[in-house]
């Protein structure tokens, strides 16, 4: 009973949530500067549990899709829960719990997350879906990432967003789908192999890796750009230029690493950075 809970504790837990909490409360907190970065309690424990209900929707949607259509072949490399060990009931109910608590909690926020709620929730889905029809499927995940922070950032200001607060948000979510696109394409190279043979969309496989990881590099470039004008229209100063240019050194690490080193490099990376996500129902 209790490793059995233990199994499903960890299935939740793998949602991916490090990459997009931090950006949500991010943007919740440039959100409030009027309040000095905090929306109160209610507002914040709202967003938290609207997240929590994003991700395990997402997840449950992600693994009922890769079940539906799996095929016989090579497995993937990078750690990914995958379909074949996965609890398909547990699946499809957290993920349907998942999106009426999303919905429910927009409606305790305001009026504006309650109507967008469902629609993000199918943008979610057409993210998931997305590597059946597209090589480009990277950028539809990074705007799903994006969805978190303009969540947050709707969840306090509501209908009462100006037009500079609306190019702000504009500028922020433009970044990070090129952050999480980047990503997402270098997390997928170690995969070249799998998405090659079962077809599956995916850049690496349309371009070549070496093209695709330029793309990447690219991306994260444009990133870069964007998080510093985002910075200049919010009138963020020193803190903000530091923590710029430690990003921008990252990127360029990142890649710079990436080219010199094999594809396995990338798997063992998670491997050691995230082991509950590496070994998730394994």
């Amino acid at each position: 009973m209790i490793r059995a809970l233990y199994r499903y504790g960890s299935f939740v837990r793998c949602t991916g949530a490090e990459f997009t909490l931090p950006f949500a409360f991010a943007a919740m907190a440039v959100a409030a500067r009027q309040n000095r970065g905090w929306p109160g309690w209610r507002t914040f424990l709202l967003i938290l549990a609207g997240m929590t209900c994003a991700h395990a929707f997402a997840l449950g949607f992600e693994l009922i899709v890769a079940r539906k259509f799996s095929v016989p072949g090579p497995t993937r490399t990078n750690g990914n829960c995958t379909a074949g060990n996965s609890p398909v009931g547990f699946a499809l109910a957290m993920s349907l719990l998942g999106g009426a608590g999303l919905v429910l909690a927009g409606y305790f926020l305001n009026r504006l997350c309650f109507y967008l709620a469902p629609i993000a929730l199918g943008l979610v889905c057409f993210s998931l879906l997305s590597n059946r029809f597209t090589n480009f499927t990277h950028l539809f995940r990074g705007f799903t990432v994006a969805l978190a922070p303009v969540g947050a950032w709707l969840a306090v200001k509501g209908e009462n967003l100006n037009a500079t607060e609306l190019v702000q948000l504009t500028v922020f979510t433009g970044a990070l789908v090129l952050w999480a696109g980047g990503f997402d394409i270098v997390y997928s190279l170690p995969d070249y192999e799998f998405d090659r043979v079962r077809r599956t969309g995916s850049l690496a496989v349309a371009w070549g890796p070496a093209n695709a990881l330029a793309a990447a590099f690219i991306a994260h470039m444009l990133c870069s750009g964007l998080l510093l004008v985002f910075g200049l229209i919010a009138g963020f100063r020193i803190a903000h230029l530091t923590g710029w240019t430690i990003i921008v050194g990252c990127f360029v690490l990142e890649h710079w690493i990436a080219r010199r080193r094999s594809l396995g490099w990338i798997n063992s990376a998670f491997r050691r950075l995230m082991p509950l996500r590496a070994r998730c129902f394994s």
